[in-house]
């Protein structure tokens, strides 16, 4: 069926009308009210463009270079679990969408492909995102697994040490269709999702993932391998601080989707503080919220390094397999294109912070201007 798809957040009707209930509902929603999920995206509405005008347009680089992998935009896919629940090739289709878009993939923990299946779909650049279990010889044969698998830096989650309270989970009972497992623990015994009285991956998570990870985690990470690690789920300059003091070789601003702590800001919100605190030291990346190139360009004039996008992927899996990530990955690109042009920027070090005005500028005396 050829629908006439012209934006990314159309994805997610088609993928409601085609998913089961409990699959859905797990993809969509964000922890407790769900405020910081619509704030996610309606941050975004709130800063507005300082486009420049007269200038030659007509060549636009938008590649760039993250940890010093050349991409062809800053556009990025996120960490998302269980992608075989959106579709049967899951992260197959979603690694070699993200591969010819020239991009790079996360490829969740929790995922329903092993590192090794997603490797032998061809080249491409890819990040593991890591959750630390308990069992620390678990995660360091993961870890050694990912990297003899190619993959090129760790995105350690670090704002998960229980699951936030999701409560169309808790309704649904969500638990792992039975015919799916978390690939990369299958040897494990860990691959399995029980059914549980509340959600079943919110007691996974109780039984399996480490409440005591710290900062010497990361310090021990490390010492287990030559990857750079990111961490995933800052939001405050103190915890920007921290990480740069203990190795990190880059920093996500994420609320990990709306999904954890309820009435955090958004990620869009809270990257500036991040971005000053970290004084160019580190790059800063961002996901949450991105629907559009505008969004993208947002993050960048607010110095970011990169985007990462999230349920779009997923959503558009569901909708029309990896044909659905190759078209989000293009829309997204265009849309961002045509952002660079209309707002006057050639390439990425053109996109500054006077292109846009946020909230916070329009209180202050105009005297920036």
């Amino acid at each position: 069926m050829s629908m006439e798809i012209t934006n990314v957040t159309e994805y997610q009707a088609i993928a409601r009308q085609k998913l089961p209930k409990m699959v859905y509902d797990y993809y969509a929603s964000g922890a407790e009210d769900e405020w910081s999920l619509k704030e996610n995206r309606e941050a975004f509405s709130r800063i507005l463009f300082r486009p420049r005008i007269l200038i030659d347009v007509s060549r636009i680089d938008m590649t760039t270079t993250v940890l010093g992998f050349k991409i062809s935009m800053p556009i990025m896919i996120a960490p998302t679990a269980m992608q075989k629940m959106a579709h049967p090739e899951g992260e197959y289709a979603t690694a070699r969408a993200s591969s010819a878009a020239g991009t790079i993939m996360t490829l969740s923990s929790w995922a329903t492909s092993s590192v090794e299946e997603v490797a032998s779909t061809g080249p491409g650049i890819r990040f593991f995102q890591l959750y630390v279990y308990k069992d620390r010889n678990v995660v360091a044969q993961l870890v050694r697994r990912a990297e003899r698998a190619g993959f090129k830096a760790i995105a350690l989650t670090v704002d998960t040490p229980r699951l936030g309270r999701r409560e169309a989970d808790i309704k649904n009972r969500f638990t792992l269709p039975s015919f799916l497992t978390l690939k990369n623990f299958e040897g494990l015994n860990l691959g399995k999702m029980n059914k549980a009285d509340d959600s079943g991956l919110a007691s996974y998570v109780a039984s399996q993932i480490d409440r005591t990870l710290s900062w010497k985690d990361v310090k021990w990470l490390q010492t287990i391998t030559t990857m750079p690690i990111l961490v995933k789920g800052v939001l405050t300059a103190e915890d920007t601080r921290l990480a740069i003091q203990n190795g990190a070789a880059g920093i996500i601003v994420s609320n990990h989707g709306a999904r954890q702590l309820d009435y955090v800001p958004a990620t869009i919100t809270a990257l500036e503080e991040v971005v000053k605190a970290a004084q160019g030291r580190v790059p800063v990346f961002l996901d949450g919220g991105v629907r559009r190139g505008t969004d993208a360009f947002k993050a960048l004039a607010l110095g970011a390094s990169g985007v990462f996008i999230g349920r779009p992927v997923v959503f558009a899996l569901a909708a029309e397999g990896e044909a659905g990530v190759r078209k989000v990955l293009q829309m997204l690109r265009d849309e961002f294109e045509l952002t660079m042009a209309l707002s006057g920027c050639t390439s990425l070090k053109e996109i500054t912070r006077r292109h846009i005005i946020t909230e916070a500028d329009m209180h202050r005396p105009v005297s920036r201007l």
